[in-house]
């Protein structure tokens, strides 16, 4: 799991999560002893609007972070989880409403008021329709696509066409040899993927020279071959190395040595 490559907009359904959980404690219904109910006593609705909810935005935070999360009923699992926080946020529209439901003849047969609605109801509405919304517009929103911890900077900058120190995928830590025994990078030795002196690279761009970069945002790595189905995702908040260039668009190497096309090279930060 890739913490960094979280957006802006799964920190909103983060913090909405913590406080639809907080919710969940605080009293259904407006009155004052200790027998007050909460969220807790009643099973249906604590499952259905505030577990439904957390849940909801657990699965969209891992499936942000794995690289090929699985499938839940034919839907990936971030897509199953948008589904129920939209399903806790209407559970929560129509409880606030009529919260005490088939009871409201109950109280009037006895001439008693129905309750007033409690923290509990009204802070698990707001927490519950600010989730579903961010779980909506995360992939919709730029602002809220951007990741949540920037990527970190080279210690130094590098001049453009120079090799960084060492470090694949982090600048300046030790660079892993194809043969996987680590390696300090050393001037005028080529990066992982660069062809060596005297053999002739593949479709060369120009001058191009290898550099780190980093993606502003969670982007696929298709196969050099054409072939649509990503092999790999770049997370923002790791470096990466650009090891060609092919029009507008970049061959990238990735940790663990698959290359790849990256397509979209929009807002790339170069290390």
């Amino acid at each position: 799991m890739n913490i960094r490559s979280l957006t802006r907009g799964d920190g909103v359904v983060i913090g909405a999560a913590v406080l639809l959980f907080i919710a969940s404690f605080l009293a259904t219904f407006d009155g004052d002893g200790d027998e007050i109910p909460n969220a807790w006593d009643n099973l249906g609705l604590v499952m259905s609007m505030y577990i439904a909810g957390i849940a909801g935005a657990a699965l969209i935070v891992v499936a942000r972070a794995l690289p090929q999360p699985p499938k839940v009923a034919g839907l990936d699992l971030g897509q199953f989880g948008v589904a129920l926080t939209i399903f806790s946020a209407w559970t929560a529209f129509w409880t606030i409403i009529d919260p005490m439901g088939a009871f409201d003849d109950i109280f009037s047969a006895f001439g008693g008021n129905e309750p007033d609605t409690g923290a509990g109801l009204i802070l698990g509405l707001i927490a519950a329709l600010v989730l579903a919304a961010a779980a909506v517009a995360t992939p919709l929103v730029p602002a809220l696509k951007g990741p949540l911890v920037p990527a970190a900077r080279p210690a130094a900058p590098q001049p453009y066409g120079a090799q960084p120190p060492g470090g694949y995928g982090y600048p300046g830590a030790q660079q892993a040899s194809f043969g996987g025994q680590p390696q300090q990078g050393q001037p005028g030795q080529p990066f992982p993927g660069q062809p060596q002196q005297g053999q002739p690279a593949a479709a060369p761009a120009g001058d191009f020279s290898p550099f780190w970069f980093a993606v502003p945002v969670p982007r696929p790595l298709f196969p050099e071959d054409g072939s649509p189905t990503p092999i790999a995702e770049l997370a923002p908040g790791t470096w990466y190395l650009a090891v060609e260039q092919r029009g507008q668009a970049l061959v990238a190497q990735t940790q663990d040595g698959r290359r790849g096309v990256l397509q979209d090279t929009s807002g790339i930060q170069r290390g």
